[in-house]
């Protein structure tokens, strides 16, 4: 029971939460960009909402020349 004790003392939870938040982010960086072909699908994912626009500006000149 003692050892519970020690997690209710803020001085001593605070490194253990910044360690394990810190493994968890590594983590997730190794996850996403340690394969190339995840890493090049998203980077591919950069420009999305810039091709939105194009699409929607591409059915706007589209409707204004069938007009």
């Amino acid at each position: 029971m003692e050892w519970f004790m020690w997690f209710t003392r803020f001085e001593n939870t605070k490194p253990l939460a910044l360690l394990i938040f810190f493994t968890v982010f590594c983590g997730i960086l190794v996850y996403l960009f340690g394969s190339k072909k995840r890493g090049k699908r998203l980077e591919s994912y950069k420009n999305m909402p810039f091709l939105d626009d194009d699409q929607d500006n591409k059915n706007r000149n589209n409707k204004d020349v069938q007009s």
